[in-house]
């Protein structure tokens, strides 16, 4: 659980693009401080319109890294020059704005809110299904602020989906350290049975379901891929983080699952689903992992193709056993993350690319974009923008049907049909 502090610089669209970071990142248990020199983390989101402007950003950026720990920096100026940054010898990691969530996580659970009571955000409603995880991985620090596994009945996880579709969810995102372990404190695992009542409530409305990591799906594989076959109402999508295709580094992460289970539990939705979304996370450059290590992962990703994948440089956290060990050097890490990343990008580009020309039915509207556009989930829960949505009388809530008509790497284009 991180306290970040964000600076967002120029446009309406740098402003869309901090509003979703800090969306994501308060989704996750993070949460805002006022000021850096309070932050675990500095965000700070560029803009590079003028050689006056990038003169700031340099200042600025420098002053964030001696301000705090660390520092992603994102944006246009970030994106179009780079290299700049590294020129100044700016402490800091340049990223697109989709890759600072996760790279603030550093592949840690994420945090639910102290009292797990749901919220309602427009038309989303977020969901905390327990507290704590089963897990104890060896550079997650998340584990220390929740202990073991806390998960309330299904009747009081329903009775609170049912409040927030009668406050107007439309989409409800079922969260938690790790989703895949509820009820194993009570001796039975039963995601897939509150899945199955939440999808029973009156109402039109759609479900997603948060991290769960491979160990605690694989248990119930079969029954968690035959409700989502049943119910409409389940996006078909899974995030299941292997983080090393490796099974020597699992076991030094204490990841609890290896890589064979993982690919048994792609296998059996792959089975069961014709169309659905595979969400990864992988950590380059953990302590232990060799040349050998990172190539077993890239493999991996080749072999499953994921359609959403976060890629993570590790970095100690205090308190951490993986903290004491000897750690990569910072290029090693660049270097690995670099690699991995531009396969990341081909695959999702792929996906994306073979969406065009495709009718999309029942797609969500989630929430407004920049410069008249909306945020649209299909059945997969993949990312489908509209554009001029006033001309098509589009607002959050509302179902519509879309054909892709383009992309860009990590979303479509779509007009309504």
């Amino acid at each position: 659980m991180a306290r970040y502090h964000i600076e967002t610089y120029g446009c309406t669209s740098n402003r869309g693009e901090s509003r979703e970071i800090e969306r994501r990142l308060r989704d996750a248990g993070h949460y805002r401080v006022d000021g850096p020199e309070e932050a675990d983390v500095a965000i700070l989101n560029t803009c590079t319109v003028v050689e006056k402007t990038e003169r700031n950003m340099l200042r600025r950026a420098e002053e964030l890294s001696d301000e705090t720990a660390d520092l992603y920096i994102t944006g246009c100026m970030a994106l179009a020059q780079g290299e700049e940054f590294a020129e100044a010898d700016v402490d800091g990691r340049v990223l697109h704005w989709d890759e600072v969530p996760e790279a603030v996580t550093n592949g840690e659970c994420p945090t639910t809110t102290p009292d797990v009571e749901p919220i309602l955000d427009g038309v989303v409603g977020i969901l905390p299904i327990a507290r704590g995880c089963m897990s104890d991985c060896s550079y997650c620090i998340t584990k220390k602020a929740t202990g073991k596994i806390d998960s309330p009945s299904i009747e009081e996880n329903v009775e609170k989906a049912r409040a927030l579709v009668h406050a107007g969810a439309k989409e409800i995102r079922i969260t938690g350290q790790d989703t895949g372990v509820y009820g194993w404190d009570e001796g039975e695992r039963k995601l897939h049975r509150l899945l199955e009542r939440i999808c029973e409530i009156d109402g039109d409305f759609r479900v997603r379901v948060g991290m769960a990591n491979p160990k605690g799906v694989h248990g119930i594989r079969e029954e968690l891929a035959d409700v989502f076959a049943d119910n409409e109402k389940l996006y078909d999508f899974l995030h299941a983080p292997v983080q090393s295709g490796s099974n020597d580094v699992l076991g030094d992460m204490r990841r609890q699952h290896q890589v064979e289970e993982y690919l048994e539990v792609v296998e059996t939705f792959d089975d069961h689903l014709d169309y659905w979304t595979l969400s990864t996370d992988f950590i380059v450059g953990f302590p232990t992992e060799t040349e050998e290590d990172h190539e077993q992962s890239l493999e991996l990703l080749r072999e499953t193709r994921p359609e959403k994948i976060n890629v993570t440089r590790f970095s100690k956290r205090p308190g951490t056993d993986a903290a004491e060990m000897k750690g990569l050097g910072g290029t090693v890490k660049k270097e690995r993350s670099k690699e991995m990343s531009a396969l990341k990008r081909e695959i999702v580009g792929d996906v994306y690319e073979s969406m065009i020309g495709q009718r999309r039915e029942d797609c969500l509207v989630v929430e407004e974009g920049t410069a008249d556009s909306v945020k649209c989930r299909d059945s997969a829960y993949r990312q489908i923008i509209v554009q001029n949505a006033d001309d098509h009388g589009l607002e959050p809530g509302d179902f519509v049907d879309l054909e892709v008509t383009a992309h860009e790497t990590m979303y479509a284009f779509g007009e309504p049909i």
